[in-house]
């Protein structure tokens, strides 16, 4: 149930490490672990199965299906027909999103996306949730909700590593941050702590 922070300039290498983590690149060297276990070899859809999951930067809403579309196409491949119905009707309820689960996606609010993109990623009930820079691009009421989301996230004990540029958003709902700078961690610990370390402030916030 802990909400980590990667923070870096662009090319520091937190896309990487995301990648690395999913599976979607192999690492050069070290391991990948989960639960104790070595995951390094393992495809993503394994990794799924064992409580990984993804919310990339892009919208991947599928913007010509409904709302509960979006979840039944994620929720056939790993739940047979009864826990599919049962699962989808939870997080329609959960996530407020049962009034416009007919809505096709592409007519959502921004928020509604977010929320379904969160849904969506919850079918599997994960254990670990890597949300890839969640606040780019969004209204201030937007960047709310999902602050407020991450924090249920953690309530529901789902560890959460989230990447951003948005410093003031993401310190709010981090307990750890990390910073990166080509590849190396320069600092570690709880928000205020690593935003006045003088090597961050050099090498990523900047003197002013």
């Amino acid at each position: 149930g802990e909400v980590v922070g990667l923070l870096g300039p662009n090319g520091a290498g937190k896309t990487t490490i995301f990648r690395i983590v999913l599976g979607l690149t192999a690492p050069n060297r070290g391991v990948v672990r989960f639960d104790g276990k070595d995951i390094t070899v393992f495809p993503v859809h394994l990794r799924a199965r064992l409580g990984l999951t993804y919310l990339p930067q892009e919208p991947s809403v599928f913007r010509r299906l409904s709302v509960e579309d979006n979840l039944k196409l994620v929720a056939e491949f790993y739940l047979n027909e009864s826990a599919q119905r049962s699962r989808i009707e939870a997080l329609l309820e959960e996530f407020d999103l049962k009034d416009v689960k007919r809505q096709l996606a592409d007519e959502l609010s921004g928020g509604e996306k977010r929320r379904l993109e969160l849904a969506r990623m919850l079918i599997l009930q994960p254990k670990i949730a890597l949300l890839d820079e969640p606040f780019s691009g969004i209204d201030p009421l937007t960047v709310k909700e999902i602050k407020r989301l991450i924090k249920d996230l953690k309530k529901r004990d789902i560890g959460v590593m989230v990447t951003d540029h948005n410093v003031r958003e993401i310190a709010e709902v981090v307990d750890r941050l990390y910073v990166i700078h080509k590849g190396d961690i320069i600092a570690e610990g709880e928000s205020r702590e690593v935003l006045n370390d003088p090597v961050v402030i050099k090498h990523y916030l900047g003197e002013d």
